[in-house]
């Protein structure tokens, strides 16, 4: 069950509301099934022996409790090792009025009215399975050092005009502000031995005004690539030595104004031990590219979603081995030993987000880890050992395209290991813990710099049988019309001896890839992607070179708005897939951050079986034939508004018979119409006689004329016809491409011929009401909104993707009969809101109760043409039409088998 029936069942709980039967109507209504809530009551399953109390195992904790009691009582009876032990998910108290909830896991309390449940269902979604998942929020310090690294960049290009010229000086420039990251990020957290040595210094030996500042800062990064001490000035003699590439090359600095520098200062007083290195590579891209700059803030809130790819992958199953072990010493340590042998790959890491969270986030359980076997030696032995880290930066691996990218992965990467050694020493000060200086800076991490669809993964990243690598990151989004000849050629290159795959967007590139990669290993990979791989005619093309080779969609996060645009992705509807070899292992498919447990995954991310559905050129089932509108292909000379209408009528009253309601999607769903001149083969030389059409129809063909494409320069040989005109006579039901997500139905519409539909709009002309009931279907938005590909988050109907593939069977004329008065009862029911819009009427927030019944009512009839028992979820309803569309496209394929044979003998 979604959550949105979960709601409506509680609301019916409350709506029948009986106090004998409360705790176990509220689990049947999170999905617990009759038998066993029929044996939790009889008492078999109740767990408890006390009089008067519920405890089912691994779900719920219920007693009665006087009014006074109740946030007393819960904290007591949270606590109890008799309850602990049987790990309920709830303690649930109540007086039948007020309400008290606990959720044992997190901690987190509930104290409600009783009939206020149903607004507060979501609390208590782990019964049906899901769960709460949570992420860290991000730091508002890294915002306001990227304001503020902007303000010193936006200076420093004023002063230095000269400074984009060549890409040696924008290099230069991006090594330079790297080196003030890093000066900005030792001074505060000890990696200089003196806090705020940089910039005091720099304050005390440069000149207000900034003109020696630049002569500073080359003469600092010098002394920090320099191990020897002699000849150096007093000022620069405590900085230390520093190493590891970061300052070995020299540069020229750029010349800095009095604001300049003073911004520069003002950098210095920010608090740089609470800036994420995670985020330092991302900061500086959104710094120096201009397509990056509208807002900064957006650029850190990339970690929540870090944490959605890696928690599921590996970091949960961890901490599920840390939790089951918690009191072994050698399954502590064997944990600790298998961690250390993990590697972590990124193959398209940019300036390292992925690994740099995945590095700290290791960190933090190592901590835990090494805490816990600390405290089980002290008491054991009542003696404590020094220990280091076994988690080491060449576990973690990457390839990246650009250079200063895969340069600030690697600093941010040894900016990282300083961070948590911090966190290391402090800890684990009490039990011997101790880490390694991080100066002089070693070699950091295995990251390559590379074009990674063509680079060779296990060259890179070596792996065996037994290897436990992680494969993730958040590789480049391009649709096919969007890659340039490189990219082009990258696709050629990874799906070499594969048909059909140039429609794929640029991303399968690393599914293939990583499916190739981990292929009868241990290993797991997950990717952020655009929906669109999981959606329309990529999944066809995409999937079963990846399900055919014994792997499985491990977890899946469905559609949400991926808000880091670091790589100009902000706002893109993304995906969030894991794939593994075929494993036993439970299955995780996320919505909204709850997470439930499922059987199965489909390329669609539904709990359903594996179905691949392919456009179709006809109907699969015996529907008549749907098409696409009309195009003008006009450059809008060929539409009309009212106005523009009413001056050609002035003009000339004969035109009048030439025109015609022209409504497309938007126009539809608004309540409006323009107009269209529709010329015909008939009356083409009456029309091309009127003065104010020739014009219009000249302007048309000057357009066609400029296009690239034959054909269309082919049609301005008629410039008075549409580019593609399918209009023809009598009345049509009309669909919207394009529709919003949140609806719970299609609208749709019947018009007569004086309407010419736009190519914005599907049509079947000269059809029967009751087809117009099963496009209005539940049945049929449960199809759309799964197979349909997208625009952004919106529903993008094909007649070849949507319609023609969808299944129905054929039905009696008796059943014809009864579908028809359900949508004459829907049309009445929308009669009775004149001058409202179907985006009012079919909006969830203020569909009328009268059209939403007629909908409902209409449903039922629809689904018993499949089946007569009734349909409990959405779910339900998809895995039934998947497994039908199955068997009528074997049915289908066989017939068109057999007709081939037919006619083959028939030749002979």
């Amino acid at each position: 069950m979604n959550s949105k029936e979960i709601q409506q069942n509680v609301q019916t709980l409350i709506d029948n509301f009986s106090e004998e039967e409360f705790i176990y109507d509220l689990l049947m209504a999170y999905g617990t099934t009759k038998t066993v809530t029929t044996m939790l009551k009889k008492g078999d399953y109740n767990l408890s022996k006390v009089e008067g109390e519920v405890l089912s195992k691994n779900k719920v904790f219920f007693k009665v409790e006087e009014s006074g009691k109740l946030l007393s009582t819960i904290d007591t009876i949270s606590k109890e090792e008799r309850i602990l032990k049987h790990k309920p998910k709830f303690a649930i108290l109540t007086d039948y009025k007020q309400l008290v909830a606990k959720d044992l896991r997190f901690g987190t309390t509930k104290d409600i009215q009783i009939s206020e449940l149903a607004n507060h269902h979501s609390f208590f979604l782990p019964l049906a399975g899901s769960e709460v998942y949570n992420s860290k929020n991000d730091n508002e310090a890294d915002r306001d050092a990227a304001y503020k690294m902007a303000e010193v960049y936006d200076e420093l290009r004023r002063e230095n005009p000269e400074i984009y010229k060549s890409k040696e000086s924008i290099h230069h420039l991006n090594i330079f502000l790297s080196r003030l990251l890093f000066c900005f990020f030792a001074e505060d957290t000890e990696i200089f031995d003196e806090e705020s040595i940089f910039t005091n210094t720099l304050a005390q030996h440069t000149n207000p005004n900034g003109s020696d500042t630049h002569v500073f800062l080359n003469d600092l990064f010098k002394r920090l690539n320099t191990e020897k001490k002699d000849g150096l000035p007093d000022y620069l003699i405590d900085f230390p030595y520093v190493n590891g590439g970061l300052f070995k090359d020299p540069i020229k600095s750029p010349k800095f104004s009095s604001k300049a520098r003073k911004v520069l200062l003002e950098l210095g007083d920010l608090d740089w031990k609470d800036i994420n290195p995670d985020i330092f590579g991302s900061m500086i891209q959104a710094v120096v590219i201009d397509e990056y700059r509208s807002d900064l803030g957006m650029h850190y809130t990339s970690v929540p979603n870090i944490l959605k790819v890696i928690k599921p992958l590996f970091l949960d199953e961890l901490y599920e081995e840390y939790e089951k072990h918690q009191n072994s010493i050698p399954q502590l340590r064997k944990l600790i030993n298998r961690i250390s042998k993990i590697k972590f790959f990124d193959p398209a890491c940019g300036s390292g987000n992925f690994l740099i969270i995945t590095y700290k986030e290791i960190r933090v359980l190592e901590i835990k880890i090494l805490k816990q076997i600390s405290e089980l030696t002290l008491k054991n032995t009542g003696q404590v050992s020094n220990f280091f880290t076994s988690i080491q930066l060449n576990q973690f691996y990457g390839i990246e395209l650009d250079d200063f990218a895969h340069e600030m992965a690697i600093l941010s990467l040894w900016l990282a290991e300083h961070q948590m050694n911090k966190i290391f020493d402090e800890k684990l000060a009490d039990f011997g813990g101790e880490s390694k200086d991080i100066l002089p800076l070693k070699e950091a991490g295995q990251i390559v710099q590379g074009n990674a669809t063509r680079e060779n993964w296990k060259v890179v990243c070596p792996i065996d049988l037994a290897s436990e690598v992680y494969i993730i990151g958040n590789p480049p989004y391009l649709g096919y019309s969007r890659q340039d000849e490189v990219q082009k050629k990258d696709m050629e290159i990874v799906f070499s001896g594969v048909n059909n795959y140039k429609k794929l967007d640029y991303i399968a590139c690393w599914f293939y890839k990583a499916t190739n990669y981990i292929e009868n290993t241990i290993a797991k990979y997950a990717f952020v992607t655009t929906n669109s791989i999981t959606q329309g005619e990529q999944v066809a093309l995409l999937w079963p070179l990846i399900l055919n080779k014994q792997q499985e969609i491990d977890f899946a996060h469905q559609s949400f708005k991926w808000t880091n645009n670091a790589k100009g992705n902000a706002g893109v509807a993304v995906v969030i897939i894991g794939i593994r070899n075929i494993s036993a292992s439970p299955k995780h498919l996320f919505n909204d951050n709850l997470r439930q447990v499922v059987k199965n995954i489909s390329p669609y991310l539904s709990d359903t079986v594996n179905v691949f559905v392919k456009s179709r050129t006809t109907p699969l089932s015996k529907l008549p034939p749907m098409i696409k509108g009309s195009s003008p292909g006009d450059n809008g000379n060929l539409l009309l508004d009212t106005e523009e209408k009413e001056k050609l009528i002035v003009k000339n009253s004969n035109v009048d018979r030439f025109i015609k309601k022209y409504i497309g999607a938007q126009e539809f769903i608004k309540g409006s119409f323009r107009f269209c001149i529709h010329i015909t083969e008939k009356n083409k030389d009456e029309a091309c006689e009127i003065e104010e059409l020739n014009e219009r129809f000249n302007k048309v063909k000057e357009f066609r004329l400029k296009s690239k494409k034959k054909a269309t320069q082919k049609k301005a040989l008629t410039p008075y016809f549409f580019d593609e005109d399918k209009h023809q006579k009598g009345e049509f039901i009309l669909i919207p491409q394009t529709g919003s997500e949140r609806r719970e139905y299609i609208p749709i519409g019947y018009f007569d011929d004086s309407y010419v539909p736009s190519n914005a709009t599907r049509v079947i002309y000269k059809a029967e009401p009751w087809l117009f009931g099963v496009i209005s279907s539940k049945m049929q938005i449960v199809w759309v909104k799964a197979i349909a590909g997208r625009l952004k988050m919106d529903m993008q109907y094909s007649n070849t993707l949507c319609y023609n593939t969808f299944p129905f069977p054929e039905i009696t004329t008796k059943q014809k009969e009864l579908l028809n008065q359900y949508v004459f009862d829907i049309l009445d029911a929308r009669a009775k809101h004149t001058g409202k819009t179907m985006a009012w009427l079919y909006n969830p927030d203020t569909m009328p109760k009268g059209l939403k019944q007629a909908h409902k009512n209409l449903d039922e009839a629809v689904e018993k043409c499949y089946r007569l028992q009734e349909f409990k979820n959405d779910t339900e309803r998809l895995e039934y039409l998947f497994k039908l569309y199955e068997t009528m496209v074997q049915k289908d394929t066989l017939f068109a088998k057999q007709k081939k044979t037919r006619k083959t003998k028939s030749k002979k």
